[in-house]
């Protein structure tokens, strides 16, 4: 099912995500787009901790990001989630970050895979996930 999910997130800078030239260490962005993804899905309705509860996990399963500027230390980022696809067990997010200035400082995807906590195999998502996004398919 093809989606239109989007939310804005809102994170600033910290001084020890940065490195000695005042630039965002590359590494932080993952935990960037994890800010985004979580709040997305949160405003849909679903918490990660809700699904755990009910013995589903979440994991990635694929990453890929572009760096395009460097975020500075103090900027206040907004992150742009998008959830775009559910197929199968599969849930597939975009991202972008924007500067104070507006200006695209990143771009990624990941792929989200929901699996019994248990096994660790897929599953179809619950019945009430697939609810909630209905009617955000295009």
């Amino acid at each position: 099912m093809q989606l239109k999910v989007e939310h804005l997130t809102n994170i600033r800078v910290r001084y020890g995500e940065t490195d000695q030239m005042g630039y965002c260490y590359y590494g932080n962005y993952a935990q960037y787009f994890e800010v985004g993804r979580v709040e997305a899905l949160r405003e849909l309705g679903l918490s990660y901790k809700e699904l755990e509860q009910k013995g589903i996990m979440l994991p990635v399963a694929h990453f890929e990001v572009k760096y395009i500027k460097p975020a500075l230390y103090d900027d206040l980022l907004t992150i742009k989630t998008t959830i775009t696809q559910l197929k199968g067990a599969q849930l597939f997010f975009e991202y972008e970050i924007h500067n104070e200035a507006q200006q695209l400082i990143s771009q990624a995807k990941t792929t989200l895979v929901f699996v019994q906590k248990e096994s660790m195999k897929p599953t179809s998502p619950p019945p009430a996930f697939t609810q909630l996004i209905e009617s955000y398919a295009v």
